[in-house]
């Protein structure tokens, strides 16, 4: 159809004096538009108005991207044609009658803002003007996967998850979330897809970097504590909802192979450890939180049919629904229905257990297990397809309907949608919260040895008059804090900072997946050593999975652990600029043989492990 321009709703006077925006543009207030009426009063009317495309439309949330200059994506003729990364934002507004997007990519936080607008003044062109609800994945780490968490320049930068962990201060990811909650409103995103409520039982798993830890109760704490610092006590106007994920607890992946692909698409408990991945999810329901995800894989020799999570009617409507009593808002995970290419490698739905059905198959199941929304998908025409060839009755889709509405009443953005771009520019990074954030990363190190083999005195903290030689880290900022030299032999201590080890995986998006093997190699380990054997070391290691790293802890001088820290937040600690108080949000095996003998379902359950959970020095 053609579009029309994107224009922006007329804010006007009712008889009665009540200021409203014109959405359908009719110049008279309907009970959908009058902001004086109850929730449910404004949800009822609008869901009558509707027709089964507009509802069809409100089931499916997928990518949308944003042009660095903040405007709205519009292939060119040169691009490809229904390219899942880079789709028309006009087309999935105007013709696909959508309104939930999930940002992927960014630009400087005024040019999402703009962005933000001009998105809302497209929808506003539609039929009935709902305005969209934007979400995002984690943007505030120092991770960036494009199926997990997208690092934003110009918002503050924390460490990632398990290193709140090893703080364990409830209030700091309060505050976190909170500082995240401002970031995002200001530049118009309402919806967070986080947190991660999934245990990292399983080391191997490529998404441990997500989670707060291994240990549930530490995990239910700080996942409660983050759906309240993101929609505070209860959901409104100046709250982002947050989507808790991914239930019922992801983590025992079978090999700890991510259920993104084929090769992992089993969740398996050998523990026998089921009610335990249920713990933080628990502490999210008392929390408020507004949504849930459940995972992609599919649960192995549990009383659960063996699909999918997102088509699984005992865990979506049976264990969280009736068992839980949950009656927000369900997403699935992204890409259950359709096959797609990413990255010029072929993609497939991750229809884990029920492949042999069509797309409209899979969408009727997905709809009769109870969820309320579709995640990466951008097909309504299915949903209508199904309602009229009478698969899926229309009273079921206005259940979801109503409970996906009700969000966006509750949330304002029927009232306002739009932000300020000059707000944005000055909030998002601001002093305050960058501050906040790199005291973050400093408390949440953990010091695992501060002294050589055998020596009396610690190597920690670093002297400023040391003259030190640096690997993984900027000699400029070295450079700082003490004398940088050039070689090992002229140093009095050397300060190397690597990354937990993976297997490489090629093509498409595993390569963005860190899987695999958790020890270094010999000809990774060689430098490492070496240098260690040569002049005292610290060793920093980036643990976004827990490493085996025996021979390291052997020879450095000192080691610590990382969950995404700066250079300064870490030679602020090394030369006792800021104290580490952070303890291991998980255990670190001795060898890879210790952990294939674990069970993917339990935590911690190393016979020996190199350091146990919560091992973490302090330095004098």
């Amino acid at each position: 159809m053609p579009h029309t321009a994107p224009t922006r709703p007329a804010l006007l006077t009712a008889p009665d004096g009540t200021r409203f925006r014109d959405l359908n543009g009719n110049g008279t207030m309907e009970p959908y538009e009058n902001p004086t009426l109850s929730v449910d009063e404004r949800v009822a009317d609008l869901v009558a108005r509707m027709t089964l495309e507009e509802k069809a439309g409100l089931l499916f949330q997928t990518m949308i991207t944003i042009n660095a200059d903040g405007t709205l994506v519009e292939p060119g003729p040169d691009d490809p044609v229904d390219d899942p990364m880079y789709p028309s934002t006009s087309a999935l507004v105007a013709d696909k009658l959508m309104n939930h997007f999930n940002l992927f990519g960014a630009a400087a936080p005024r040019r999402i803002a703009e962005w933000n607008n001009r998105l809302q003044d497209l929808a506003a062109g539609t039929r009935l003007g709902i305005p969209v609800t934007v979400s995002t994945d984690p943007r505030h780490g120092f991770v960036d996967n494009p199926a997990a968490s997208a690092q934003t320049e110009g918002f503050s930068l924390w460490p990632e998850p398990p290193g709140l962990a090893a703080i364990g201060d409830e209030e700091l990811v309060r505050r976190h979330a909170d500082i995240v909650r401002r970031e995002y409103l200001a530049v118009g995103i309402r919806l967070a897809l986080h947190p991660t409520a999934d245990l990292a039982t399983e080391p191997r798993w490529a998404r441990v970097m997500g989670t707060f830890g291994s240990d549930a109760e530490t995990s239910a704490r700080l996942v409660a504590a983050c759906v309240r610092g993101l929609q505070g006590d209860s959901l409104g106007p100046h709250s982002v909802a947050a989507m808790t994920k991914h239930f019922p607890g992801a983590g025992p992946q079978k090999d700890g192979e991510d259920a993104h692909f084929p090769y992992g698409r089993e969740q398996v408990y050998p523990g026998a450890n089921f009610d335990y991945h249920l713990i933080p999810f628990e502490a999210a329901f008392a929390a408020g939180t507004s949504q849930i995800m459940p995972y992609y894989a599919m649960p192995v020799g549990t009383p659960y049919d063996e699909v999918g999570f997102g088509f699984n009617k005992g865990v979506v409507t049976g264990l969280l629904r009736e068992k839980y009593g949950f009656d927000g808002i369900v997403c699935t995970d992204w890409g259950l229905v359709t096959d797609s290419r990413i990255l010029g490698a072929p993609f497939p739905a991750r229809a884990w257990g029920v492949e042999h059905l069509d797309r409209a198959g899979r969408v009727e199941l997905i709809l009769a297990a109870g969820a309320d929304q579709l995640g990466g998908e951008a097909a309504p025409e299915l949903v209508v397809e199904l309602v009229r060839d009478g698969g899926v009755a229309e009273d079921r889709v206005d259940v979801s309907v109503r409970r996906l509405l009700r969000e966006k009443f509750v949330l304002g953005l029927f009232d306002d949608p739009y932000v300020d771009p000059d707000e944005a520019a000055a909030v998002c990074g601001s002093p305050e919260f960058v501050a906040a954030g790199r005291a973050a990363q400093s408390r949440s190190l953990t010091v695992l040895k501060d002294r050589p083999e055998g020596a009396e005195e610690p190597l920690l903290p670093l002297s400023p008059g040391a003259r030190i030689y640096v690997r993984g880290v900027d000699p400029s900022v070295a450079a700082r804090y003490a004398t940088v030299v050039a070689s090992p032999e002229e140093a009095d201590v050397a300060v190397v900072r690597v990354a937990a080890p993976h297997d490489q995986r090629e093509g498409g998006f595993e390569q963005f997946f860190r899987a695999g093997r958790l020890d270094f190699t010999p000809e990774e380990l060689r430098p490492i050593l070496e240098l260690a054997r040569a002049v005292p070391t610290v060793v920093d290691v980036f643990l976004d999975r827990p490493a085996v790293i025996p021979e390291i802890a052997a020879t450095a001088g000192a080691l610590l652990a990382d969950y995404g820290a700066s250079d300064e937040a870490v030679l602020d600690v090394l030369f006792g600029h800021a104290e580490a108080e952070g303890t291991l949000p998980f255990e670190l095996a001795r060898s890879m043989d210790d952990v294939r003998e674990g069970c993917e379902d339990l935590p911690n359950d190393a016979v020996d492990p190199l350091y146990p959970y919560g091992h973490g020095l302090r330095l004098r």
